[in-house]
């Protein structure tokens, strides 16, 4: 069956740095004439699901994340809840989306964050600012601040939903899912800071859960070497090597679905 020919629907999960591979997968998908009818992000799959609903390539979304140097002394603060001040992304946002909402996009984008006071997940309406429902969702806990939308607190959509295939159910005839968060390869010696055991706590969390996901899924991508990679790579040598990881994992698993 001719996959171009059918109504797609692309998952995009969580997993930091490491949705640049989903960008790197996007770019395979464009080559063979895939294009998504619509998109569900969570976290780095909301900045990269954002930014492609927005018409952004794969190579300008790379290009993004390259853009962006995370640990900046200009992005911490010590007067919010968290290491890194999520608001402080806003202009690198704005800069590229301006006032664009999600119901301005031809590709209609679902994208996840969690309310923490009311302790329920948020799927961001039409109105919504797309950089505002992006950086909400990608207010990673423990190391971003929760994001400030209208009053109300969002941290990253991943704490209840990160795999969001259920979005997509009736919405599409194949739905595609780049799952960019494998268990990481590390050592009892690699956990000796904040970032490195709030990242293995969120891995171990996501892993059980979100596996059972990928039967809703026709085709799943999944990088199995993203797992030799920090959630929070900021070499942008690497970033490439990202990109190029999600590209050929694509390729090869596109030989091994049968769609």
């Amino acid at each position: 069956m001719d996959l171009a020919s059918k109504s797609i629907g692309i998952v995009l999960s969580g997993g930091g740095s490491k949705g640049i591979a989903q960008a790197g997968a996007l770019q395979f998908l464009s080559e063979k004439g895939i294009e998504a009818c619509c998109v569900a992000g969570t976290s780095a799959g909301a900045i990269v699901g954002g930014l492609y609903a927005f018409g952004k390539s794969p190579e300008e979304i790379l290009e993004f994340f390259k853009s962006i140097y995370f640990f900046h002394w200009k992005h911490f603060t010590f007067k919010k809840a968290g290491i890194i001040d999520s608001e402080s992304f806003k202009k690198d946002f704005e800069s590229i989306l301006k006032e664009t909402k999600i119901g301005d996009l031809k590709i209609p984008v679902h994208i996840t964050a969690t309310d923490l006071v009311k302790g329920k997940l948020k799927v961001f309406g039409n109105e919504t600012k797309l950089s505002d429902a992006i950086l909400a969702s990608s207010s990673f806990p423990g190391m971003l601040s929760p994001y400030e939308i209208n009053g109300k607190l969002y941290s990253d959509g991943g704490i209840l939903n990160h795999f969001p295939t259920d979005l997509l159910q009736g919405r599409c005839d194949t739905m595609i899912g780049i799952y960019v968060s494998p268990i990481q390869n590390i050592e009892a010696h690699d956990l000796k800071s904040i970032k490195s055991v709030t990242s293995r706590a969120f891995d171990l969390l996501y892993a059980n859960y979100n596996y059972q996901k990928f039967s809703l899924c026709d085709w799943v991508i999944e990088p199995k070497e993203l797992a030799d990679y920090s959630t929070f790579e900021t070499n942008k040598s690497k970033m490439d090597v990202l990109f190029e990881i999600g590209y050929l994992e694509a390729k090869r698993s596109h030989e091994n679905w049968n769609l």
